[in-house]
């Protein structure tokens, strides 16, 4: 199976993925960008990160700004 998510991170033994969309303009783009993350079955965190200003969260992976992610200290 092969697996398409943007970016998977690892740094002194701390891992997680990061999904990069422009905008989750409609439900079929927010079911594409979250559903990269089912098959994956690990605790590491999971991110879907674009343009919006709003959450969108959900099950477990977070949605974050672009801005408020590459500019935070640290990810929660």
């Amino acid at each position: 199976m092969s697996l398409n998510f943007t970016y998977k991170c690892d740094k002194c033994g701390e891992k997680l993925y990061v999904q990069v969309t422009y905008l989750l303009a409609s439900e079929e783009t927010v079911n594409r960008e979250f559903g990269v993350y089912d098959a994956i079955r690990d605790n590491f965190p999971k991110y879907v990160v674009s343009l919006d200003e709003f959450d969108m969260s959900r099950n477990g992976i977070k949605h974050r700004n672009i801005r408020d992610f590459l500019l935070s200290d640290k990810w929660d």
